[in-house]
């Protein structure tokens, strides 16, 4: 390749990086360079439709990097969704892509690597979100990445002429550009952090698990997403409803043939009959055999070569998350007035006896039916895995966490699902942050939570005491960040003598419900799905500064 450098001097022209496959001209911004578009694999388009990514043809000259490059098919949200998460759209095939924030683009600067993986329940959601804009990650010292990745259908759809998992292949095949690549835009790729929420966090914990992801990466943040897999039947009905009603055999060649704005429409209306209230079909990734050997959970719990013992996790959710999915429909008020016949769904749903809802009532006994419901079955799918994921940790490489409990000034939101990421990203002032976040959201709280994600990839300790049996976790909320020992404890104690199977993983709402892992020591056995819970109690836990 004739250009293997860059301008890292001035700053007046615009940076060239050569990658394996040729050269890319990104832009300077505000001092920062960025990279946008990067293809990191073949279109998976034509043949390539439902296989494993390859590798991207190689360019002669200089590729222009400095748009986002096209995102993979999905559908729209729904109205009541739209007014609050941005999901842009670029049409074109080439949307195996990526984009790089760097703040010193140029062999031998070395710098930490973060590598963001988007949720979106496996279905949405992309890399050209403006809440992710790796800018001030740069500015902190990181080399900042983000990935698109094949969704829905195209990307977790179960047929019998085609691997699954398609979409998780692709986020492997973007870690090993990373790997390849990223030095020469001035990142160390030995010091990695994987980071992702909801079905990113899903993503990571299957990579976490998986023999082929060994050695990408060094740390990993799981923001309101456990480790999981699906079972394999619930993502089959999804293709198989989709098939009845395309009147095509449930096959991908025969999907493949399929007009893709068809198959979208079609992939949406099929969705509608799951939630993460009440589970059904929905895409997720399976045990493969190969990249996903077993369980995720299964094997991390389990320890050893399997349960990534040198990967350092930060793990943590938000304290309403639940909310998100209830209050742009009006579910949160009719949850409350089914009253007895929703609890009864929750238990159904939890698989759990009446014991649970009579110890959540008694802990929180000012609390409405739909609060309640929320908080146990985000409890149940979310909280107990990650607590467990937790305690499973070895010694030298501690886990660390979370609890995000500012709530929205969007009325009814209170701290959603998701609502952390324009604080994570330091992003709140940008318009699409506040869609969730509402106006005057607190700069402060971004500067603290953003410095403890930089912190946590540059040294590994994000700034608090890491996971033991007094349970630390930190709480960014109103005020300064501060440590509670055991704020959900009373709460998930009630799982211990429980003996129901878990529910559904926790993408978001098409969730669906995985095997029961083996439990190691406190905690029940559970699967998230993607809920979550109400605030800390007055005096729940132990106050730590």
């Amino acid at each position: 390749m004739a250009v293997d450098s860059v301008d890292s001097v001035s700053r007046t022209h615009d940076p060239v990086v050569s990658t394996p496959y040729g050269a890319v001209r990104g832009r300077y911004e505000d001092g920062i360079a960025v990279f946008r578009g990067i293809p990191y694999a073949a279109p998976p388009f034509g043949a390539r439709r439902f296989r494993p990514p390859v590798p991207p043809e190689p360019w002669d000259g200089v590729r222009d990097a400095g748009e986002f490059g096209p995102t993979p098919p999905k559908p729209p949200y729904s109205e009541a969704y739209a007014r609050l998460l941005a999901d842009p759209v670029v049409p074109g095939d080439d949307c195996l892509n990526l984009n790089v924030w760097t703040p010193e683009p140029g062999p031998g600067a070395r710098l930490p690597v973060m590598v963001w993986i988007h949720g979106g329940a496996l279905t949405r959601g992309s890399s050209a979100v403006p809440v992710y804009d790796g800018h001030a990650f740069a500015r902190d010292g990181v080399v900042l990445v983000s990935i698109n990745y094949r969704l829905g259908v195209e990307g977790y759809g179960l047929f019998p002429d085609a691997p699954p998992n398609a979409g998780l292949r692709d986020q492997l095949a973007a870690l090993e550009w990373v790997r390849e690549s990223i030095a020469r835009f001035g990142g160390d790729p030995d010091r990695v952090t994987v980071f992702g929420e909801s079905a990113g966090a899903i993503s990571i914990g299957a990579l976490l698990a998986s023999p082929r992801a060994q050695g990408l990466f060094r740390r990993a943040v799981l923001q309101s997403g456990p480790p999981e897999a699906s079972e394999r039947d619930k993502v089959r009905r999804m293709v198989r409803r989709m098939a009845t009603r395309l009147k095509v055999p449930a096959t991908a060649r025969a999907f493949a043939a399929v007009d893709r704005a068809l198959l979208l429409r079609t992939q949406a209306d099929v969705a509608r009959l799951s939630s993460p209230v009440l589970g059904g079909p929905a895409f997720g990734i399976v045990v493969d055999g190969d990249l996903v050997p077993r369980d995720p959970m299964e094997a991390l719990l389990e320890g050893g070569a399997g349960g990534a013992p040198d990967v350092a996790l930060l793990l943590g959710w938000t304290s309403e998350e639940y909310r998100l999915w209830l209050a742009p429909g009006g579910l949160l008020e009719r949850v409350d007035r089914l009253g007895p016949v929703a609890l009864a769904g929750a238990m159904a749903r939890c698989r759990c006896g009446h014991e649970v809802p009579r110890g959540y009532r008694a802990i929180h006994p000012r609390a409405g039916t739909a609060d309640l419901v929320g908080q146990m079955v985000t409890d149940h799918l979310l909280r107990v895995p990650l607590h467990r994921l937790a305690d499973a940790r070895p010694p030298r490489t501690p886990a660390y966490v979370y609890e995000f409990a500012w709530p929205s000034n969007v009325p009814g939101l209170g701290a959603c699902h998701a609502l952390e990421l324009g604080f994570v990203f330091d992003t709140v002032q940008v318009p699409q942050a506040a869609q969730l976040a509402g106006p005057g959201a607190p700069q402060e709280l971004a500067d603290a939570m953003h410095a403890a994600w930089v912190r946590f990839a540059v040294e590994g300790d994000p700034g608090w005491q890491a996971w033991d049996a007094s349970h630390p976790v930190r709480i960014f909320g109103a005020g300064a960040p501060h440590t509670v020992l055991g704020p959900r404890d009373r709460e998930l104690a009630l799982w211990d003598t429980e003996s129901g199977r878990p529910g559904a993983p926790l993408s978001s709402p098409e969730s669906t419900p995985s095997p029961r892992p083996r439990r190691p020591r406190r905690v029940m056995a559970v699967r998230p799905s993607s809920w979550p819970p109400l605030p800390p109690r007055a005096g729940g836990g132990r106050a730590r500064p």
